[in-house]
Order: structure tokens, then sequence, then C-alpha cells
């Protein structure tokens, strides 16, 4: 049978715990602060773009999809809901058109608004949206 003082011994560790100070973050009743090094939001530089593929060929998760309709016409489609956020699309790419910005993707009710046309080079422009 258990001593019935057993329990005593984690008397100072309960102590500490309910004297130290909260060690979460207050969002969102506070700002975001997101560190240096935070991999976030996936965005391009289309004049950079040339369609090689190379970003999407290496995305782990899948999360960049081109499309083709000819030589100088495709379309770059990104989705954050299958991002590991691992920045390997930014390392791939050998034009610098890739790059993960320190902003954090929010939660949206439907995961179709999260999708995003990072390149859409179809009639001799291109367009990046939001």
């Amino acid at each position: 049978m258990a001593h019935p003082f057993s329990f005593l011994y984690l008397l100072p560790e309960l102590w500490r715990t309910l004297s130290a100070p909260p060690s979460t973050v207050g969002y969102p009743f506070a700002p975001l602060d997101l560190p240096a090094a935070f991999r976030g939001r996936v965005t391009i530089d289309p004049e950079k773009c040339r369609g090689c593929g190379l970003c999407v060929r290496d995305c782990p998760a899948f999360a960049l999809e081109l499309e083709r309709e000819g030589r100088d016409r495709y379309r770059i489609t990104y989705y954050p809901d299958r991002c590991a956020y691992c920045g390997q699309c930014e390392v791939s790419c050998n034009f610098g058109a890739l790059s993960l910005q320190n902003d954090f993707v929010r939660g949206v009710p439907e995961k179709e608004s999260l999708t995003t046309l990072l390149v859409d080079r179809g009639n001799g422009h291109c367009s990046e949206e939001p």
C-alpha cells in the first residue's frame, strides 16, 4: 500500500507552476509577433517567373500546380491548405521569383477560398492575385 503522504513530493512543482507567468501568447487578444525566420505565405514576382516548373516539380506537398497551354502560356496556382511551408519551392526557383514571406495564413471556412492564382501568363501579361 502506498504511503498516505507520497504525493507531497509534487507540492514544490505545483507551487512553481501556479506562481509562474503564462507561457502562451496573447493572440488573438494581442498582436501576433512572428519570429523573423517564420516561413509563411508564398509570394511570387510574376515578372521573374519563366514557367519552367522546377518549383512545382520539387514541391513535396503538391501545393503548386502548373497548367501549360503552350510555350508561353501558363498558370501557376498555389494551394496553401496543402503547403508544408518547407521553402523547397524558393530554393528550387533558379530565377528568384518565389519567396516565403513572414506572414500568417489565416483560417477560412471554405478551403477553396485559400487557393491563389500566382501567375496567369496567357495573353502576354502576367498578374498576381492576393
